[in-house]
């Protein structure tokens, strides 16, 4: 049984209507208020727990209630829940629907990766450098250990929803948090691979041209589209439906930090046609990434609606 739990704090003017909705609605249960309790903002607490599939509704007309400006709403996940009466309505009356994911926690998620620290560069510039050293040294571990570091997909995700909601403070601060962080990885990983080269420490099948593992990432081809689309998809998919495993596997899957560091690399030993495809590479990621996430947003949307218009509900 998938449910959520809410804690609300009401203006005393909105607690009618507001206890009204919630007792009218037979998807929520252990509903409990408690008059004039409420500090900061000031009102009524009330807290109570909704079956997942029907919470969008819900919390829509709460907010409808203008609820999360004049007082707010707090959802925490549920871990367990055993009622009898919950886990009758989830199976008979929502079906399918009980599984929809809750956009608000979906977007909430989305935007609290879509926040840029000092930290968000420092992890991009240390995995240019991990990129760096597995593109010198042949190692693949390290080129996935650069992928996994990189938390440049949270501020893609973050794109991708200020696209589609119309916020355009969203997409600039995300598209400048990636041009800056990514020019940085790319200075960084060149200062490095200039100072690998003036000391000769590169491996002699680096410096022979022996390079499979530069090959595979600075040479952008029709299946680097497929893998971008495929990880786009996977990447919206897992943070709707909260799995972190499929996410991991998204970071693993697409050239962005391999792209940059392999940039920085090429320009540092003077491989201007590596450099040149890295940097198609990395711009044909982020570009596929953005776009796809989109899409995907929204198709997930539509597709959710259309089950809940099937299945009789809002």
């Amino acid at each position: 049984m998938e449910m959520i739990h809410l804690r609300l704090v009401s203006p005393v003017d909105l607690t009618p209507r507001a206890v009204g909705l919630l007792s009218d609605d037979r998807y929520v249960f252990n509903l409990v208020v408690l008059h004039g309790l409420a500090k900061n903002p000031d009102g009524d607490a009330i807290t109570c727990d909704i079956l997942t599939g029907a919470a969008n509704a819900v919390l829509r007309k709460l907010r409808e209630l203008d609820l999360d400006r004049r007082g707010s709403i707090v959802i925490e996940p549920v871990e367990m829940a055993l009622s009898g009466s919950a886990a009758e309505a989830e199976q008979k009356q929502l079906g399918a629907l009980a599984h929809a994911p809750v956009w608000e926690e979906v977007e909430a998620r989305i935007r609290a990766e879509g926040t840029y620290r000092p930290s968000f560069y420092v992890y991009l510039a240390i995995a240019g450098v991990l990129g760096a050293v597995g593109i010198i040294t042949n190692s693949q571990i390290l080129i996935v250990a650069a992928m996994v570091v990189g938390p440049e997909y949270g501020a893609i995700t973050s794109v991708a929803l200020g696209i589609d909601r119309g916020s355009r403070t969203r997409v600039r601060q995300g598209l400048f948090a990636l041009t800056a962080g990514f020019l940085l990885a790319i200075a960084v990983t060149f200062l490095f691979s200039w100072a690998i080269r003036g000391l000769d420490f590169q491996p002699k099948a680096f410096e022979l041209g022996i390079r499979p593992v530069s090959t595979l990432i600075d040479a952008p081809n029709f299946f680097s589209v497929v893998v971008a689309v495929l990880a786009g998809v996977v990447g919206i998919m897992s943070l709707t439906q909260a799995r972190t495993s499929s996410l991991l596997g998204v970071f693993i899957s697409v050239t962005t930090i391999p792209a940059a560091a392999d940039v920085g690399v090429s320009c540092a030993f003077s491989s201007w046609s590596e450099a040149r495809g890295a940097l198609i590479q990395l711009l044909l990621n982020i570009v596929l990434l953005i776009l796809v996430g989109v899409l995907a947003l929204r198709f997930q949307r539509a597709v959710w609606r259309s089950i809940g218009r099937r299945s009789g509900h809002s």
